[in-house]
């Protein structure tokens, strides 16, 4: 490779977490993110030797080039929600589950971030289900102007540069968004986090009472309004009879579980396997929690094989002795 060519793909290769990150917030799935990354860093070696430094910083270039990419893959396509933001909560834990027939929002590993997922992509809150499944709500064009602004503090001037918009345009797509986005807006990311301590130890108590089928210890650690959703499913439910009660049932299926600790956006994460009749763990769900200095205060649990294939969840855990 040439020196040129080479000091070009160090130069843009810094910003590939982040680029992802903004392509997740975008498109809602991880997949879709990083073929878009991929895309993006394909148009950028081909255009480098157009790219002018003396009208936008290489930074600016790519996420000029990653967002018109991202608003392009979003023409014609329906947002991605959380079961939550479709239909009123469920009011009976016992009835049967009901499978929706979209393209749910997905979670993003940490992993795929870095070391540090808080410096890379900026704001670790903007990473947060609850915060990403409320942009959705957003026009495409909206959501970019938010994410853009608010989130990656880009100017107003810089962001119209980005979406090829005049800078008035962008101010008034701001206003707007910011509108939607609080009549949509999400109250525990208002509250104050509790320290990584504390939230590790309260997800330690979590898989200690689930590995035991103890209900009553899991809704000890809950908020009393707790959120619980199921992507694909599009029951939901609110509190913590509700969540205890579907517990509940969930135990009368299997009392031997085993979890494995991971991280999702910016939050803790656990994987779930059942014991089925092979004597051996299958791989049943991935939870993701957002946890407040009361408690677990909503936990989001996936049963999707293309999620699981993102975070590199094995299927089945050796039986133990």
């Amino acid at each position: 490779m040439a020196p040129v060519a080479e000091g070009f793909d160090l130069r843009i290769n810094a910003y590939r977490s982040e680029l992802l990150a903004h392509c997740y917030r975008m498109l809602g799935s991880v997949h879709d993110a990083e073929d878009v990354v991929q895309e993006t860093y394909l148009r950028a070696w081909r255009a480098r030797d157009s790219y002018d430094q003396g009208r936008a910083s290489v930074r600016t270039w790519l996420y000029r080039i990653a967002t018109n990419a991202c608003l392009t893959a979003l023409e014609g396509r329906g947002r991605r929600p959380l079961p939550s933001g479709l239909a009123a909560p469920s009011e009976d834990p016992s009835a049967p589950l009901v499978r929706g027939e979209v393209s749910w929002l997905q979670p993003l590993p940490d992993a795929l971030l870095g070391a540090d997922p808080g410096r890379t992509a900026v704001d670790r809150g903007s990473l947060r289900l609850a915060f990403v499944a409320a942009i959705q709500h957003l026009s495409a064009r909206q959501r970019a102007t938010l994410v853009l602004r608010d989130v990656l503090d880009f100017s107003a001037a810089e962001s119209a540069e980005i979406l090829g918009m005049s800078t008035p345009a962008v101010n008034s797509a701001l206003v707007r968004a910011r509108g939607r986005l609080r009549a949509t807006a999400v109250p525990e990311d208002e509250v104050a986090e509790p320290s990584e301590q504390e939230v590790r130890a309260r997800i330690d108590r979590f898989v200690e009472a689930f590995e035991r089928a103890d209900v009553a210890a899991i809704k000890e650690l809950l908020t009393r309004d707790v959120l619980l959703e199921m992507p694909p499913m599009v029951n939901w439910f609110i509190g913590r009879e509700h969540y205890g009660s579907f517990m509940d049932w969930v135990f009368s299926m299997c009392r031997d579980w085993r979890m494995v600790r991971t991280a999702a956006n910016g939050q803790p994460a656990l994987a779930a396997y059942w014991r089925v009749e092979d004597g051996r763990y299958h791989l049943h769900t991935l939870q993701v929690f957002t946890v407040t200095a009361a408690g677990i205060s909503r936990n989001t649990v996936f049963q999707d094989a293309e999620v699981f294939a993102a975070f590199g969840l094995a299927e089945v855990l050796p039986a133990t002795p």
